[in-house]
């Protein structure tokens, strides 16, 4: 229990989906919630010990995808944010910690618990919601800057441009999304594209009344900000 987090359990299960030992997205995150649950003898007390080690992993660079946050956490503007597809809501508990006002929003409802669980334990005030990206449930304009870290590449094409609406109907004045570049999709985390700058130029090019940067960094970059 003292050592399990988010980056050592996805580096682990990583290389069994590699070799095949787990098939798709269903085994990958069954086998994950396993092994948080058995690293201890209270499941609640493993998935405390689980948020600690994760955040702190990823705030002190120790953890692969710290760059990704640190990135999105640098692009933030305003005082509120929504995280959308937050899952387990790392990322929103990062900048819970550095003083923002937070919503974080998913569509599974048991992760949306888990965080619930955590903030209460840290101290740190998220609102939770549980809803789809394609349909927030959130006012229009009612926060500054909406953050999609790793989530479009989990829908299909045509949702994609509604997903990026939602987005800035919701943003008063910022959207963050970050995408990986992968050779192939990866199935076990559920992945359905493979992105490159053209799908970002792409996308950017169907938006009207924002501008858009595109620019690489541990994966793809697009940030659109209200004119």
């Amino acid at each position: 229990m003292a050592t399990v987090s988010d980056d050592r359990i996805v580096t682990a299960l990583a290389r069994f989906a590699s070799a095949g030992a787990l098939a798709g997205q269903t085994e990958f995150e069954r086998a994950f919630t396993a092994v948080v649950a058995s690293s201890g003898p209270r499941e609640d007390a493993c998935w405390r010990a689980f948020y600690r080690n994760s955040v702190a992993e990823l705030r002190g660079g120790q953890a692969a995808f710290s760059p990704v946050h640190r990135r999105a956490r640098s692009l933030l503007v305003g005082r509120s944010i929504l995280e959308v597809g937050c899952c387990f809501g790392l990322l929103a508990l990062q900048c819970a910690q550095d003083g923002y006002a937070v919503t974080a929003c998913d569509i599974c409802p048991g992760a949306l618990h888990l965080l619930d669980d955590a903030a209460n334990t840290l101290g740190l005030p998220i609102i939770t919601r549980r809803g789809d990206a394609r349909a927030l449930p959130l006012a229009t304009d009612s926060v500054d800057t909406v953050t999609l870290i790793h989530l479009l590449e989990h829908l299909d094409g045509p949702d994609v441009a509604v997903a990026l609406r939602e987005a800035l109907r919701v943003a008063r004045r910022r959207v963050v999304v970050a995408v990986p570049f992968e050779e192939r999709p990866s199935a076990h985390f559920g992945h359905r594209q493979q992105l490159t700058d053209d799908d970002l130029r792409a996308w950017s090019t169907d938006l009207t009344g924002c501008t858009a940067t595109i620019f690489t960094d541990h994966g793809g970059w697009l940030v659109l900000d209200h004119r």
